[in-house]
């Protein structure tokens, strides 16, 4: 019959061995090629979408989105962002023509709005959301189930102890098992008192118990990921009714709470016309200490406090925004984003007449407050006019006869101007920052590349326009009587104006993360055994445990339970403690077979 098959297999294997690798060398005389004709099955479009789903909820990929979104968010903090430094964006626009509009399109300044960024923040949730579930299903199985069984062999485990004890009566058999299962009575409330599961279970003359504890662990690691799901829904609901408004006040002037009066606005999609909350605020002053000139640290800015009245619901009060100490007003809280100084000019025709007066803004180009500003005058003049200046608060000159400041504070202020006469671009419907002038199809009469020199004034000082265009006045904003500089030149105060309601609930879903993350990583999780056996006139007592992970401290907490389980057995009684532990070995026992062992999970 052998001889049979044997041939069977043979033909077999020579038909099946293809003609052109009958000759190569290389290959044994009985080679198969793979049969081609087998193919996989296809996994349709319900397939392939489980498939995806599957890899899309692995841990792994939320972890790598979880890193891709710390990633992700790196630009925020490099370029500036519209939402919080509007200012910013512009410097940088100015600073950077070419470059700026390729990264405005990748949307890098405004990361966090921006289509990409979203959309690995929703993956993200997606993932985190398929592999919570499915692993607290598995946890709360987990929690009902009952502890293992007790291995058969636990001087396997590494952790294992052995001890001998004597019943205290006579020796008998009867004594030595009823020793032995009160000796698991007494184990079995000890593990309870220390926290632990616990389940009997006896067999004939073997009496153990098994306990388990540390199942806290895992549900602090899915306390965290759930915590982690409820930041992102707490964001991602809560941005929706958020909005962040930006503007500019100078001494003096009031700012009211309503849409029109903000210079910049971005708000989320469910926040209404109507939501903002009714207050007006007055920026009474704005008070700058520097470090005085000689001392350590000489000009450097100190402490700044914009000094404000606010009007709500009836009620004034006055109150200050600091750096890092915002000021709450109604549901809003009002930040100190930057400040300078804002110049008062003023520009007359011809005739005397005022076409134009405003304290503005001039941003500040470096630590000692030199500034630069931009002037647009539209009407009133022959022609449209733009003025570009530099402020210096303190002046200086330098060997080549350029100006710079010296100091922060004002000790003796010059402004120079620029003047530009064209089209503004004003009236085309193209939105045009305050702060940059577009001297595309302008003609320059003051200044570098003309035969004019800049005009230069000092406060109170006026001088003519060229072309008799007109004059402009550096207005002097000194209070009557003062002898110094230090009070005539107004300053601004950049405010931000921030709500958000879903601040409390990130960060509590942020201390809960913080919560299940450090029960994660302190709670041990592990399972004791502790076996009884009446062996002859003896009680052979075996302690064992196994973690789950590292836990250095697992030999420790058994040799615990030991010298604890002996104690409670000396003062119940029933055993005694064995002076010598020679004469009986308990790895000598009889075991089962291997077969009859349970699964240490």
């Amino acid at each position: 019959m052998s001889s049979s098959r044997s041939e069977t297999d043979a033909t077999k294997n020579k038909d099946a061995v293809n003609s052109d690798t009958t000759s190569d060398p290389l290959r044994p005389s009985d080679h198969v090629d793979g049969d081609d004709t087998i193919t996989q099955p296809r996994l349709g479009l319900v397939g392939w979408l489980r498939w995806g789903w599957r890899q899309l909820t692995s841990m792994r990929t939320a972890l790598i989105l979880l890193l891709v979104l710390a990633i992700a968010a790196i630009p925020g903090s490099i370029f500036p962002q519209r939402m919080a430094d509007p200012n910013g964006v512009t410097q940088w626009q100015r600073d950077n023509p070419d470059l700026f509009p390729v990264l405005d399109a990748l949307k890098l300044f405004d990361v966090y709005l921006s289509p990409w960024f979203s959309a690995i923040y929703l993956l993200l949730f997606a993932s985190l959301v398929g592999c919570v579930i499915p692993r607290i299903k598995h946890h709360a199985k987990a929690l009902r189930a009952r502890p293992p069984r007790t291995p058969a062999r636990l001087q396997r485990l590494e952790d294992y102890r052995a001890v001998v004890r004597d019943p205290s009566g006579p020796g008998i058999q009867s004594d030595a098992e009823a020793a032995a299962s009160a000796s698991i009575d007494v184990a079995t409330k000890q593990l309870k008192a220390l926290g632990y599961r616990v389940e009997r279970y006896d067999r004939g003359r073997t009496f153990s118990v098994s306990a388990e504890r540390g199942y806290w662990r895992e549900t602090g690691n899915l306390l965290f990921h759930l915590a982690l799901v409820g930041v992102l829904v707490t964001v991602g609901i809560g941005g929706g009714f958020s909005y962040t408004g930006q503007r500019v006040l100078v001494e003096g002037e009031t700012f009211a709470n309503t849409l029109v009066d903000y210079d910049s606005m971005n708000r989320g999609r469910f926040v209404g016309d109507d939501a903002l909350a009714p207050y007006s605020m007055r920026l009474d002053s704005f008070d700058v200490s520097y470090q005085p000139f000689g001392e350590p640290g000489s000009g450097q800015a100190g402490d700044f406090s914009a000094n404000m009245t606010v009007q709500e619901k009836g009620d004034e009060r006055t109150g200050a925004v600091k750096v890092n100490e915002p000021l709450a007003v109604a549901d809003d809280d009002v930040f100190l984003l930057g400040n300078g100084y804002a110049p008062t000019v003023t520009v007359r025709d011809p005739d005397g007449e005022v076409v134009f007066t405003n304290s503005t803004p001039f941003l500040p180009q470096d630590n000692n407050m030199t500034s630069l500003g931009v002037l647009k005058i539209p009407d009133g003049l022959a022609e449209q006019v733009g003025l570009v200046g530099f402020f210096y608060p303190t002046t200086g000159i330098l060997e080549s006869g350029a100006f710079f400041s010296a100091y922060g504070d004002l000790t003796n202020p010059t402004l120079t101007l620029d003047v530009y006469t064209g089209d503004l671009g004003i009236n085309d419907g193209v939105p045009r920052s305050v702060y940059v002038l577009d001297t595309t199809g302008m003609t320059k009469l003051t200044g570098r590349t003309t035969d004019v020199e800049s005009i230069e004034l000092t406060p109170g000082e006026t001088a003519e326009l060229p072309n008799g265009l007109g004059s402009v006045t550096f207005d002097d904003e000194s209070p009557a009587g003062a002898t110094d500089a230090s009070e005539s030149v107004k300053r601004f105060a950049s405010l931000q104006i921030h709500r958000d309601d879903s601040g409390p609930w990130v960060l509590g879903f942020a201390l809960l993360a913080l919560a299940g993350l450090m029960i994660a990583l302190f709670v041990p999780r592990r399972r004791v055994w502790v076996k009884a056996t009446a062996d002859g006139g003896a009680v052979n007592l075996e302690y064992a445990a196994l973690a789950r992970g590292e836990d250095p401290t697992l030999a420790g907490a058994v040799d615990d339970l030991v010298a604890g389980h002996a104690r409670l057995l000396d003062a119940a009684g029933g055993t005694i403690a064995r002076e010598s532990q020679d004469d009986a070995d308990p790895s000598t026992e009889q075991q089962p077979p291997a077969s009859d062992s349970p699964k240490v999970d």
